[in-house]
């Protein structure tokens, strides 16, 4: 992977329309205050992107958290079939 992209936050504002068209060619603009990142300005198809795996992220629970409904359910669970 390329090394990011980086603006810093003055010349985010000031020069925000020529960024958005770079933003295309470079996926990622982060954009930095004092040398530090700040944030980011994404393509949109790095938005659908980080959207997809927002939604594929599986939650991880610990042991403690399982309560005998959700245990009742995994004990009870057959493998190829889909849950309801």
């Amino acid at each position: 992977m390329s090394q990011a992209h980086r603006v810093s936050a003055s010349t985010f504002a000031r020069q925000f329309g020529r960024i958005r068209e770079e933003v295309y060619r470079h996926g990622m603009i982060e954009v930095t205050s004092h040398d530090r990142v700040v944030g980011a300005y994404i393509s949109p198809q790095e938005l659908e992107h980080f959207n997809r795996l927002k939604r594929e992220e599986v939650r991880v629970l610990d042991a403690s958290e399982i309560d005998d409904e959700l245990l009742a359910e995994i004990e009870n669970a057959e493998y190829g079939v889909i849950s309801r």
